[in-house]
């Protein structure tokens, strides 16, 4: 009679969601009070991830034009291009930029917010107190 062979569960990590390194790569960069380099990066997020993936997740941001970067030593120090708040507008004006009728988007857009954030957005947009149009 053969006895069994015990099996062993393995646990493998949860994957993170897509963007979610990049979100808390450029939570770490926001948070700064100046450009990082990725060495500072990965130790600002509890040495989760490994030098070449910190690298490879600012280079993308880099190219998505999220971040800016310079020289320092042998290495970039990166910074975000604007905060929070300015990232998600050029995420949402990158979208509209796709689109081949912007209207229709815009005005789906309005009609699917919320009563108080429609008005906000009338409030802004009557009130002469958001910048000028680029």
């Amino acid at each position: 009679m053969e006895t069994a062979t015990p099996t062993v569960a393995v646990r493998h990590p949860r994957r993170r969601a897509n963007g979610a390194l990049e979100g808390e790569v450029l939570a770490a960069l926001q948070r700064a009070e100046g450009p990082l380099t990725p060495r500072e990066v990965q130790a600002r997020l509890s040495g989760e991830l490994t030098y070449s993936t910190v690298v490879t997740i600012l280079s993308r941001l880099h190219g998505k034009e999220v971040l800016t970067r310079t020289p320092r030593g042998r290495a970039y120090a990166y910074a975000p291009v604007t905060d929070e708040a300015g990232l998600a507008a050029r995420r949402m004006c990158r979208i509209l930029d796709g689109l081949p009728d912007r209207e229709v988007v815009l005005a789906r857009f309005v009609a699917e917010l919320p009563l108080a954030d429609s008005l906000l957005l009338r409030a802004l947009l009557t009130d002469g107190t958001l910048p000028a149009p680029r």
